[in-house]
């Protein structure tokens, strides 16, 4: 409902995201995103923006009031409320998508590092007097010097990253 009033009202005044933006003292993709329903204003932006458009704020938040009622505050604060909370479940599902992220890298650095010690570079014994087994064995032994060198960092970073991500209780 908030997003789509925003850019109703925004277009009803012929301006652009760019010019509410420049408004606002905001970037043109605060704008984006509050249209796009990815965020929503604070209260004291809802306020700014009611006054930029020239708009009570229960309109914005998609509310017709015939007459002034001594609630208002109360109604928006509890629409602010469900608002929050809408936006820290989505930010509880990132968190958990990018946790599980990490941890599914720690598992497959050390996977492919385990197959590459049991293997124990076959491809030294080909015979590369033919060219498509050069190509293969050179293909083989950089992949596997580029991970011996990249796989220990990058193993550190997605433990940190996955001990930062995790849920806590």
């Amino acid at each position: 409902m908030l997003k789509e009033n925003i850019k109703a009202i925004r277009k009803s005044k012929g301006l652009s995201q760019e010019e509410l933006a420049i408004k606002l003292n905001v970037v043109r993709q605060t704008i984006s995103k509050w249209e796009q329903g990815l965020s929503v204003p604070d209260a004291d932006m809802l306020i700014s923006i009611s006054e930029v458009f020239e708009t009570p704020v229960s309109t914005l938040l998609g509310e017709i009031i015939e007459e002034t009622k001594a609630d208002d505050l109360r109604v928006i604060s509890e629409k602010l409320e469900v608002i929050n909370l809408q936006l820290a479940h989505g930010k509880a599902v990132r968190q958990k998508a990018v946790h599980w992220f990490f941890i599914s890298l720690c598992v497959i650095i050390v996977a492919v590092f385990a197959v590459l010690t049991v293997c124990n570079s076959p491809y030294r014994s080909w015979d590369y007097s033919h060219p498509e087994t050069a190509v293969v064995g050179v293909v083989f032994h950089a992949f596997e010097w580029l991970f011996i060198r990249i796989a220990p960092p990058a193993l550190i970073g997605a433990v940190f990253g996955a001990c930062l991500t995790r849920k806590k209780r």
